[in-house]
């Protein structure tokens, strides 16, 4: 065991975090040791050695999100997420020139495709077509071409070489491979094996030097079902996307990450090659490699293998909207499938703001168990059974968020009502010096688990750097232990105004008297929250393996406990079911 993780776990014990003193914890801070070099093609890279582990995480992050997309194209950085795992001219293809010439007749198929959806959508704003989006609604000429399309798709499939990207690092010894794309960035990585490096440095510049954008349409179409199941077939997915919209305004973080079901299904080849050679330009993109290497030997194996990208001829756009003042109090109240809540937000500061670090520190005052909103709604007046809060800055602008679901007998604006009551107090007078002491000290063990590995400090350094600037990942914790009462206070008679923010409230869809809510009648109280996130999340699901899987977990379990839990878990049970059912007809 390294002194490092007998440290780490010596800083887990409460009653030593208790006893420190803000001083104590600032002496004993770690800095990650990040070192910065820009390559002759304008890319950054950023190193961190450490030989606590024989592997490296390496990743990559593109400075784009869909806060830089434009009506039409949105959702074409998540989109892009998915294509660039597509593979090369020698990764996912057996017969590259082949797969060039039936790209090539897709997208002149593509184009006759795109000038019948402009007579649809022409005939929908003349009211003769109901829905363009429906399938029944596409002409005749298009119906043709799609069965020549999916002909072209047929014989392409004969030639891919299907997940190659992937298998060729799972063979190497590669774990976690993943992606993200959010409002401000996209970001990518995996862990490798230390003496992988090399195949590492090969793989990623070799999908950014020369990338094929492969069953393109297929994919565009994957993404569209992913947004169907993560936003229309959630209870409260739709709603939170129009509260978005909502507080966000006019600004870009108003549109959805996933894109809008138009744009996704319009978004063309074209776009995409034009998106990238302007948001993937090496000068975008920061690479970052975390790990067991030397540094001088990385520098030159990253020179070799990512400065043979060229710099991209166009230069970013600078991105010009602003977060618009909120003149009043915005309001959403929806029926849902779901408990009665309440979502508050609150305009806020953005990334490296000097307010977002005591906005950071009430947020943690508020939440947890230990918090004050759990102890004023959930353990004093019992008006909810969760509530949480919290700052999240953003590269362009930040939202405070309270939420806060209403118990059996109480409404959510109880909860919301609660809620200003909390807020007031931390109004009128300071937070005590335990209390914020308190918090301070978790925030300092945060400092030191995230020391823990590899790949939790490149996850860190992947999203600060995203945000736009690795130096916080350094720079926070000294601004967070220097958070004073006074700070806290201050920000809370500047943000929490009714001007500022807007509300949204859920309260339970009324169904049929046999509807499959009634079901819940049969639970305790406190199980009916828990069976309606379950339930949300079944009917999320789509791979009926997996479901059988829980299935048969769940009536394993069926005779433990009390009738209590008896009748929860034949709930579950019966969920599951229907659900496996549905998806088998």
């Amino acid at each position: 065991m390294s002194a490092l993780t007998r440290l780490i776990l010596c800083l887990r014990s409460a009653a030593f975090l208790a006893s420190l003193s803000v001083g104590g914890l600032s002496g004993l801070a770690q800095q990650v040791p990040v070192t910065e070099h820009i390559l002759s093609n304008g890319m950054k890279l950023l190193l961190v050695e450490r030989h606590d582990e024989p592997t490296i995480s390496g990743g990559w992050v593109a400075h784009v999100g869909s806060a830089n997309e434009r009506p039409g194209i949105t959702g074409i950085a998540h989109l892009f997420e998915h294509m660039m795992f597509k593979g090369t001219p020698t990764l996912g293809t057996k017969d590259y020139p082949k797969d060039l010439e039936i790209i090539a007749a897709q997208e002149k198929l593509r184009d006759e495709m795109r000038r019948e959806d402009d007579k649809v959508r022409a005939a929908f704003r003349r009211g003769e077509v109901a829905d363009p989006m429906k399938p029944e609604s596409k002409t005749a000429r298009y119906r043709e071409l799609e069965t020549q399309f999916k002909g072209l798709i047929e014989e392409q499939r004969k030639i891919l070489v299907k997940n190659e990207f992937d298998r060729v690092y799972t063979s190497g010894g590669g774990s976690m491979m993943n992606a993200f794309t959010s409002v401000d960035m996209t970001g990518y990585f995996i862990t490798v094996p230390a003496n992988k490096l090399e195949l590492w440095l090969w793989m990623e510049s070799e999908r950014l030097l020369r990338p094929v954008f492969r069953e393109f349409y297929a994919e565009r179409d994957v993404v569209y079902e992913e947004r169907r199941m993560r936003t229309e077939s959630s209870p409260l997915g739709k709603f939170a996307e129009s509260f978005e919209a909502l507080f966000w305004e006019s600004h870009p973080y108003g549109w959805p990450t996933l894109g809008t079901p138009s744009d996704i299904s319009s978004i063309s080849k074209a776009d995409a090659d034009a998106f990238f050679a302007t948001y993937y330009a090496p000068q975008n993109i920061t690479v970052i490699l975390v790990g067991d290497f030397s540094t001088p030997e990385a520098v030159a194996m990253s020179k070799r293998y990512f400065e043979r990208i060229p710099r991209g001829v166009n230069e970013v756009p600078p991105f010009i909207p602003l977060v618009n003042p909120q003149p009043a109090e915005k309001r959403m109240i929806a029926e849902a499938d779901a408990n009665p809540q309440v979502d508050i937000y609150w305009h806020t500061v953005p990334f490296r703001h000097k307010d977002s670090y005591p906005l950071t520190v009430l947020g943690q005052l508020l939440s947890t168990r230990t918090g004050r909103l759990y102890k004023k709604l959930v353990l004093g007046s019992a008006v909810a059974t969760e509530t949480e809060g919290g700052q999240y800055s953003r590269r362009w602008g930040g939202v405070f968020n309270i939420t806060g679901e209403a118990r059996e007998g109480h409404t959510p604006r109880e909860v919301e009502e609660g809620i200003y009551g909390v807020l007031e107090d931390l109004k009128k007078e300071e937070v005590p010096a335990a209390e914020l002491q308190k918090v301070k000290n978790n925030f300092a063990a945060g400092e030191y688990r995230r020391l823990s590995s590899n790949f939790p400090i490149l996850r860190q350094v992947i999203q600060v750097e995203g945000l736009g600037d690795w130096r916080e990942i350094n720079e926070a914790g000294a601004r967070i232990q220097a958070v004073t009462a006074a700070d806290v206070r201050r920000v809370a008679e500047t943000y929490f105004k009714k001007e500022t923010r807007a509300v949204g409230t859920y309260t339970r869809k009324e169904g049929p008297a046999t509807g499959a809510n009634d079901d819940l009648a049969g639970l305790a109280p406190d199980q009916r929250p828990v069976m309606m996130k379950i339930a949300s999340q079944i009917q999320s699901e789509t791979s009926v393996e997996k479901l059988k899987q829980t299935l048969q977990a769940v009536e394993q379990r069926m005779s433990e406990g009390d009738a209590k839990r008896k009748v929860f878990m034949g709930l579950y049970r019966k969920r599951l079911q229907n659900r496996i059912a549905e998806l088998q007809k």
